[in-house]
């Protein structure tokens, strides 16, 4: 019986990695994605020195034909798809009035066309499985001071809920994680705590959203 195949889109040392190691840890080979070649490397390296299966493809989230070539050549080299998890992110700081379309624009095709073309892709060559999308407290809670990611976060939550509704019917699963407050470590929001609560939705592939807050005493 061959591996399953997890891919990680956006990966990266926080959440991007230790999302990669949690499901490795559980018996998956692992596909990480990034622009960056020598991070990928390192990535990939630290994954393998830990005796995992671990391949870096560089790629654009922005670009349809680097993300359509990529999946096929994880498809042809793992042997199958079965969870996705984006967690690509671009954040140009600034308030509405000072940022200029391109700013915005730029940050769109990352932060949500990356992932609407990450799953048109990639479930052609699932057979169930789930995509998982990484999504932050700003889609329900903006700020000025971040207005670009505010605006992604919450076309990538509206995403996430079509999705789920289109691809229910291939029986793949699609879930996004909320995440209510900055990713730090030693914290509530500690990158690896991030990565476990990615695992459980894809294990369990109930919800829709998950709202990831601390608990007020």
């Amino acid at each position: 019986m061959s591996m399953k195949t997890a891919v990680i889109i956006g990966a990266g040392p926080g959440i991007g990695l230790h999302t990669a190691e949690q499901f490795a840890k559980n018996g998956y080979q692992i596909a990480l994605l990034a622009r960056n070649a020598d991070r990928l490397a390192d990535y990939e390296s630290q994954l393998v020195q830990k005796g995992y299966t671990a391949k870096g493809f560089e790629a654009d989230t922005r670009s349809e034909a680097d993300l359509q070539l990529v999946m096929g050549q994880i498809h042809e080299m793992f042997g199958s798809i079965d969870t996705v998890v984006y967690n690509a992110m671009a954040a140009t700081p600034g308030r509405p009035t000072t940022l200029t379309s391109a700013d915005v624009i730029r940050d769109f095709e990352v932060n949500v066309l990356g992932a609407l073309m990450s799953a048109r892709f990639a479930a052609p060559y699932m057979d169930g499985g789930s995509i998982l999308l990484t999504g932050g407290g700003l889609a329900l809670y903006p700020s000025a001071d971040y207005a670009s990611l505010a605006i992604g976060k919450a076309a990538l939550r509206n995403l996430a809920y079509s999705l789920h509704e289109e691809l229910a019917d291939s029986s793949i699963y699609v879930g996004t994680l909320t995440i209510k407050g900055f990713v730090q470590e030693g914290t509530y929001f500690a990158p690896e705590r991030i990565a476990e609560a990615l695992y459980d939705m894809h294990v369990q592939q109930t919800e829709v959203e998950r709202m990831y807050e601390e608990e007020q005493a």
